[in-house]
């Protein structure tokens, strides 16, 4: 996850009483009301044309990122009954407090062999027996505690291959990429390490270039595979310097470790450069690009596809003149070559840090009586792009619009930026000073004064030295939790955060200055540009978003047509304050799962509680209580005739929320 800076609720949400009472009902119905009422129902879609949702074998349940289990035993009608079924601790609460606090639980466990599988956030893998909890294996890869992760502490999940020979050795194998840029393969029914697998059952990552410190490089998203290739990205630390390590997707043989082919989105011979896309004196010397979400694979096609990040740093981008081509895109490579089949940028000439920062969903949208196989993104500026699998040209239509300009000294802005032209944001992108929220007179007119005093023109408005305010933040809008498709209704579920940053730009002589002022803040040097950087969440001294509620959105989007048909506020101020729970939203790290019983399921919030909306309108059903939030993807499976849904419950160490080490079941009684 790339880095944000929150530090919200924790004072004074207790002031809120007062003013709202025990609920925000009144506020969201406010200015910024982004309540949307709709149902999607039911499309006349042939059953046989679903072909997912068997079991949840993959990350995102399957290898094209659905997040769909057909598992129908929960419903609408028997939801209210679910309780806590079976719960296992890893023990990292007890045994690792301090490297707690620079962790994050973002694990979704996966449904092998008769194992459910996750991982720590310290790269741990643990094998449960899926009707009680019970552990099976375990596996410690023994990574340094005492690194400095750039992302914190995070390991999203793991991965499983299956050698079509069930008799050779390793037959069925769980990989994973570590926070010390390791790629590990175990045998899936033991734990044990297959050990033909490169060096003792592991392969290095090289960086290609000497690390800052441990943990400026680390891997955070389970790897991608496809025949017998495994892929990895990786997560590299933002804004630290310009000469980054290379952001390159790497590819190897599933059974040996033997490398195969990397693709680094930044082209680093001047015979790659063109006009429009990377432009300088010589060839770019930016780090970055990198994918540090997870990728997707389509099996049939023999392709993957790929979220990439911006170049480095995120702020300013003179020295890389051009749209930056395959950065900030959804780039489709050749999975036997590593050759680009075809890529759409979502931001040119990214330095907002807006990069694309959640996995492709492949979906199969049901329009007219045909399927068409698309490739949808959701992203940090609140916008869902749908494009043709095939191709890469949009299936729902996008266009460009011209976008605020004047940067700083020696940028070189893109004059357009591509937005959907049907679907519209699904969290706002525009503040104005009459925008402000506040409880008190006084801190209302403090975030007004912040406002006021920023440039503050829409989305993509150009970091400055006065400071410019991104909303969405840098966190998104989406984020790493992605989105849920429903195939039986051509719904999308998604969850977007609604905060904003304050980012200002300085010279780069003023570092040292700079922090000594800012020392509670993020500064951070830039390296080899002319400008630091200062970013911070738009607060007022009480701690409270200057951005009006809801802060946390999930909503419902059809992928035929591009409407919104729902939208609801996510989470509440319980757990954040000794206030009564108010309705304002949170923001949200996490995605959502959908099931055949018509359900949504997601935790995501600062709050602790699993919930459940009815995929058809996004009303609230069911809350399942929790030791502390649900900041992971939650999943579901059959298991004896029985149905699951699971979620990682650890928290968020740089939400400032409780942490904790529980996998928690939910089942009917």
């Amino acid at each position: 996850m790339k880095k944000i800076s929150l530090a919200i609720f924790a004072v004074a949400t207790v002031l809120l009483v007062p003013f709202f009472g025990g609920s925000a009902i009144w506020y969201l119905g406010g200015a910024h009301n982004l309540d949307i009422d709709g149902v999607a129902g039911v499309i006349d879609r042939p059953e046989n044309s679903i072909t997912v949702g068997e079991q949840w074998t993959a990350y995102g349940s399957d290898a094209g990122g659905h997040r769909f289990s057909n598992a129908a035993q929960v419903s609408l009608d028997n939801v209210n009954t679910l309780e806590v079924a079976w719960t296992y601790q890893t023990g990292d609460l007890a045994g690792k407090p301090d490297a707690m606090g620079r962790a994050a639980a973002e694990a979704t466990p996966i449904l092998v062999g008769g194992n459910l599988v996750f991982c720590t956030p310290f790269n741990e893998i643990i094998a449960v027996d899926p009707g009680s909890g019970t552990e099976r294996w375990r596996f410690n890869p023994e990574i340094n505690l005492d690194q400095r992760p750039a992302n914190q502490f995070v390991c999203r999940g793991v991965s499983h291959w299956q050698d079509p020979d069930p008799s050779a050795d390793c037959a069925s194998r769980i990989l994973m990429g570590t926070n010390d840029a390791r790629l590990i393969a175990v045998d899936a029914r033991t734990g044990a390490r297959c050990l033909a697998f490169g060096n003792n059952g592991e392969v290095r990552i090289d960086p290609g270039m000497e690390l800052w410190w441990p943990g400026e490089f680390q891997i955070t998203s389970p790897p991608a595979i496809l025949g017998d290739t495994v892929i990895v990205g990786s997560a590299i630390s933002d804004n630290a310097r310009v000469a980054a390590p290379r952001g390159s997707v790497r590819a190897f043989d599933v059974r040996t470790g033997e490398a195969r082919w990397d693709f680094d989105p930044i082209p680093r011979a001047e015979s790659r450069h063109s006009a429009g896309e990377w432009q300088g004196a010589g060839a770019p010397t930016e780090g970055h690009a990198n994918v540090w979400a997870p990728m997707s694979v389509d099996i049939e096609r023999g392709m993957v596809f790929l979220p990439t990040t911006s170049p480095s740093p995120d702020f300013f981008g003179g020295l890389r003149p051009g749209d930056n081509r395959y950065a900030n895109s959804v780039v489709a490579l050749d999975g036997a070559s590593g050759e680009v089949v075809w890529s759409f940028q979502t931001v040119h000439h990214d330095v907002w840090d807006y990069d694309v920062p959640a996995q492709p969903g492949l979906y199969s949208v049901w329009r007219a009586g045909a399927v068409h196989d698309v490739v949808a993104q959701v992203t940090k500026t609140g916008f869902v792009f749908v494009l043709d699998r095939d191709t890469g040209e949009p299936f729902l239509p996008v266009e460009e619009r011209p976008v605020p300009q004047g940067g700083v000294d020696g940028e070189a802005l893109s004059p357009t930026q591509p937005f959907p032209a049907v679907t519209p944001p699904i969290v706002p992108n525009t503040v104005s000073a009459e925008d402000a929220f506040g409880i008190t007179w006084f801190d209302k007119r403090e975030c007004r004064k912040l406002i006021a005093a920023s440039r503050s023109e829409g989305l993509f408005t150009p970091p400055s030295e006065q400071g410019t305010i991104l909303l969405p933040f840098t966190g998104g809008g989406a984020n790493w939790g992605g989105a849920a498709y429903d195939p039986r209704r051509n719904l999308l579920v998604v969850n977007m955060s609604n905060l904003a940053h304050h980012v200002q730009l300085f010279r780069s002589e003023k570092l040292t200055a700079m922090r000594e002022v800012f020392h509670d803040s993020e500064v951070a040097a830039q390296e080899g540009a002319p400008f630091g950087m200062k970013r911070e969440t738009l607060l007022s001294s009480l701690e409270l978003p200057c951005t009006q509620p809801p802060w946390g959105i999930i909503a419902g989007v059809d992928l035929d047509s591009g409407e919104i048909v729902w939208r609801k506020s996510l989470g509440t101020t319980e757990d954040l304050s000794a206030a009564p729970a108010m309705a304002l939203g949170t923001p949200t790290f996490g995605g959502p799962a959908i099931t055949g019983g018509g359900l949504v399921f997601i935790g995501a919030t600062m709050d602790h509680y699993l919930r459940a909306f009815d995929v058809s309108n996004g009303a609230e059903v069911w809350r399942g209580r929790l030791p502390a939030p649900g900041m992971a993807t939650p999943m579901s499976y059959l298991w004896q005739g029985k149905q699951y849904i699971v979620v990682f419950a650890g928290g968020n160490a740089r939400s400032g929320t409780r942490v904790s080490d529980h996998l928690i079941a939910f089942a009917l009684p």
